[in-house]
């Protein structure tokens, strides 16, 4: 599945249109890299509500107050406006979204920003349902995926990886589909529901694909899954405004998101989390 990615960031305008549908109207007004950045002591964070809001809350925000710094904390509750809060100048920084998603969004949005470090990520991991061993699959066995364009793609992907089905050859990994199942030589039969309803489904299916967050939030701890995404491509970032990449702020966020107290935070609280790649993982 590795030959996949070769082509994985080269996305048409339709691809754009499909992944992307729905998230509303673009924000034209960016800001340049020229621009010098702001030095300050009042941080806003912008993410989304579970682990990526508890780091700072437990962990960043501490380490940066001891630094003088004051932080501002907002949680979104969709994957939209964060984006679109940065880049209008209500945050100075967002912790949310991997590189794919967030390549996408803001090349169709047309937002002027940039990615700096990779925070630790909750991976998509296959559960039991039924059955409690990848070998006990059989002919005709059921697996439930997320029905979501990305999370859909990165299930079937994941199956790919296993070698329970194979995709076309060249089929874009961020794109794909049911239909670009070319070989299902166990008859796996993918049933596609609402990322949430995967932790509750289990108890009906053979396998499930589930989310690391949704995973978390029933309970299921991402050391359970029998296999995850081999990819660091869905490792979560943080991005920032071109002008802001500079500023003492951001690299005193940085060294705190990649300290030996972080580190030590997230290995007792997020076991199983794949890590950022500059730790070594």
């Amino acid at each position: 599945m590795k030959k996949l990615w070769s082509k994985a960031l080269t996305v048409s305008a339709l691809a754009l249109s499909l992944v992307l549908a729905g998230c509303g109207q673009g924000n034209d007004a960016a800001t340049t890299a020229s621009d010098k950045p702001v030095e300050k002591k009042e941080i806003t964070i912008g993410t989304t509500p579970g682990m990526f809001a508890d780091m700072v809350r437990d962990s960043v925000r501490p380490q940066l107050e001891k630094k003088g710094y004051t932080v501002k904390l907002v949680e979104f509750t969709d994957y939209v406006r964060p984006n679109i809060a940065l880049a209008d100048g209500d945050l100075d920084i967002n912790v949310f979204q991997h590189k794919p998603y967030f390549d996408l969004f803001k090349d169709q949005h047309k937002l002027d920003l940039i990615e700096v470090f990779q925070v630790p990520t909750a991976p998509l991991g296959i559960y039991t349902g039924k059955l409690t061993n990848l070998d006990d699959v059989k002919d005709g066995s059921t697996v439930a995926v997320a029905n979501d364009p990305s999370n859909n793609a990165r299930a079937l992907v994941m199956l790919d990886e296993l070698g329970w089905i194979k995709l076309k050859e060249g089929v874009n990994p961020l794109l794909a589909l049911k239909k670009d199942i070319v070989e299902n030589p166990k008859n796996i039969e993918i049933i596609e529901l609402e990322a949430a309803q995967l932790p509750r489904a289990r108890a009906d299916v053979d396998f499930a694909v589930i989310n690391g967050n949704y995973a978390i939030d029933a309970g299921i701890k991402p050391t359970e899954a029998l296999f995850q995404e081999p990819s660091f491509a869905y490792v979560n970032w943080s991005a920032v405004k071109p002008k802001d990449k500079d500023a003492v702020w951001l690299k005193d966020m940085t060294d705190a998101y990649n300290s030996d107290e972080f580190k030590a935070y997230v290995d007792q609280k997020f076991p199983g989390f794949k890590l950022p790649a500059i730790w070594g993982e």
